[in-house]
């Protein structure tokens, strides 16, 4: 679901996962493996400071 919601978010404002991770400063493919395992909480404040939005947003079921 967080994928979901990440990729959502890229989609509104046309900034693709790959440059999302790179402003981020994760790793190339990080993101993808949010699909079936949990990021850490400080790797979701760094997308949500990216992306400019909460923490919630992003986990919002």
């Amino acid at each position: 679901m967080i994928y979901k919601n990440i990729k959502k978010i890229c989609d509104s404002k046309k900034i693709s996962i790959r440059e999302l991770e790179c402003r981020a400063e994760l790793g190339n493919g990080t993101i993808s493996g949010w699909k079936t395992s949990s990021p850490t909480v400080e790797k979701l404040k760094r997308v949500a400071d990216v992306l400019e939005c909460t923490i919630d947003k992003l986990i919002e079921l």
